[in-house]
């Protein structure tokens, strides 16, 4: 392999790793999977507002999946926060809490350290250059000012932490947060985040652990949760919290 082969040739590799990330599940999906991932994405995307009255019945006609994966789903969403099932009472979209969501940032500060220290150490050459590519991405969202751009390389870099961590109970414990943390960011982001500053932050823990930096990329998880906390802290000053 020549010289000016290698780099194209371990693009190519980070690419499959993206790749097969983004299709981990998709072809055999369950009916429950799929309803999750749609209701998921409508309350953090706030189509489903916070306070919203859910009907499993309504849902379910909407998108045309039985009533059971729904209700299987909105059970699941209700043990991460983002719907409340209340006994003769309804479903209802969580509300959006500020002093909740710095709870929340105790723990996830924790868990993501934690968890890039791992992915550090853990990670395959092929992943360790998809977090090189992730980086470069988020640079560019950076340098463009683009959300779209970064919301989509943050999802990759999300999902990416968690497979190369290799431990099933950082799994579970960041599924508890993702949710929250990201309807939370999409909520306030255009009042109060300097997304450039933001994307950055990203592409420095993305480098470290495509480093295999792990004291690196621990130090880089504590600056991007500095700076996510002062974002949250933000919406106050903004009048945006609760």
């Amino acid at each position: 392999m020549s010289g000016s082969d290698a780099p194209v040739s371990a693009r190519s590799a980070g690419q499959r790793v993206l790749d097969d990330l983004e299709r981990m599940g998709a072809p055999n999906d369950s009916l429950t999977q799929k309803a999750y991932r749609l209701l998921e994405e409508q309350i953090v995307m706030l189509r489903l507002e916070p306070g919203a009255v859910l009907s499993e019945s309504a849902l379910a006609k909407q998108f045309s999946i039985g009533r059971t994966p729904i209700r299987e789903a909105l059970q699941r969403l209700a043990r991460e926060g983002l719907v409340l099932i209340l006994p003769r009472r309804g479903i209802l979209v969580s509300e959006l809490n500020v002093r909740r969501q710095l709870r929340l940032q105790e723990l996830r500060r924790e868990v993501e350290r934690l968890m890039a220290r791992k992915a550090a150490r853990r990670a395959t050459s092929e992943e360790k250059q998809a977090f090189e590519m992730i980086a470069e991405g988020m640079h560019e969202a950076a340098r463009i000012n683009d959300d779209i751009m970064f919301m989509r390389y943050d999802r990759q870099l999300n999902l990416l932490l968690c497979h190369a961590a290799r431990n099933e109970f950082i799994n579970s414990a960041m599924s508890l947060t993702h949710g929250m943390s990201r309807r939370f960011w999409y909520s306030h982001y255009r009042e109060v985040a300097d997304l450039p500053l933001c994307a950055r932050l990203h592409a420095d823990v993305a480098t470290k652990v495509g480093e295999g930096d792990s004291a690196g990329a621990a130090q880089a998880t504590d600056a991007l949760m500095d700076y996510v906390e002062q974002f949250t802290r933000a919406t106050l000053d903004f009048g945006t919290g609760n």
